[in-house]
């Protein structure tokens, strides 16, 4: 059986993506916050691996990916709408 061109496994579940979702993720909405966690993980990544320390690699590449896919503190806000409130019409009428 084959799986659908776009798909992601989460946790035994199964979620459908869109690659233009991910591709406006990346290239889109950038702050200085978020320019900052991608240099100073890349960085990290970079100084862990030429003295071999592969954990500093994991923690560097968690740094760099929160600011390349813009989750988590880099975002700077909720990504997706998800703590967004809406605004309900007045049901008062103003004279």
């Amino acid at each position: 059986m084959a799986m659908p061109k776009y798909t992601t496994v989460v946790v035994g579940l199964v979620y459908k993506t869109k690659s233009s979702n991910m591709k406006e993720r990346i290239l889109t909405n950038w702050t200085f916050i978020r320019a900052l966690y991608l240099l100073m993980g890349s960085t990290l990544i970079i100084q862990s691996a030429v003295s071999q320390q592969w954990f500093g690699v994991l923690f560097g590449s968690y740094f760099a990916s929160m600011g390349l896919f813009a989750f988590g503190c880099a975002a700077g806000n909720c990504f997706g709408g998800n703590c967004a409130i809406e605004q309900k019409p007045s049901t008062q009428e103003q004279m």
